[in-house]
């Protein structure tokens, strides 16, 4: 399949929306129950682009969008701001076809450049194919919760993962810049 990666955009929202929707409706990467509509996604995007994390798509040759990814903040408590959790939605055409994996491998780029220490992934439903993508990129397993969602009409687990990025833990950040300047108390 052949795509290419760019910013996501406000001209998104209609397909972004879509594809959230339908992994709302039918998937457990996400534990909503019903889908958001499009004024809460430009919502969500505003303020995930406003904190000046990474926000990409995936469009394939005619525009039309595959998937996007995103990084936002884990917790906004100021000692988390080093921290960053992805998030990878795919539409359901372009699954297992390298979007997902060339959307984190970008993700995980873009949030290393900026400064960030730590990506986790929150894995709902401990999805098979969402855990071996993050394990292909790196990640390793740091811990389940059993039963954390209910949804489909079953408990669901969810698996975290995580990445350290850049220097990691081997140094201090930079005081005063971003993300240092992130959810200051």
């Amino acid at each position: 399949m052949s795509f290419t990666l760019r910013n996501a955009s406000l001209s998104d929202l209609s397909a972004i929306t879509a594809i959230y929707s339908e992994s709302v409706t039918n998937g457990v990467a996400t534990y909503e129950l019903t889908p958001p509509d499009e004024a809460e996604m430009a919502t969500r995007f505003s303020m995930i682009i406003g904190n000046g994390y990474p926000y990409i798509a995936a469009v394939d040759a005619d525009g039309m969008l595959l998937g996007y990814a995103y990084a936002s903040a884990f917790r906004t408590r100021a000692a988390y701001r080093f921290l960053v959790e992805d998030s990878i939605y795919l539409a359901p055409e372009a699954r297992g076809k390298g979007v997902g994996r060339a959307l984190l491998a970008e993700l995980i780029s873009r949030c290393t450049e900026l400064g960030f220490r730590q990506m986790t992934a929150v894995i709902g439903g401990a999805h098979p194919a969402s855990v071996a993508l993050h394990r292909s990129a790196g990640f390793e397993h740091s811990g389940l919760m059993k039963g954390t969602g209910f949804k489909h009409g079953r408990w669901l687990d969810t698996i975290l993962m995580q990445l350290p990025l850049g220097q990691g833990l081997d140094t201090d950040p930079a005081p005063g810049v971003y993300p240092d300047t992130l959810y200051r108390d």
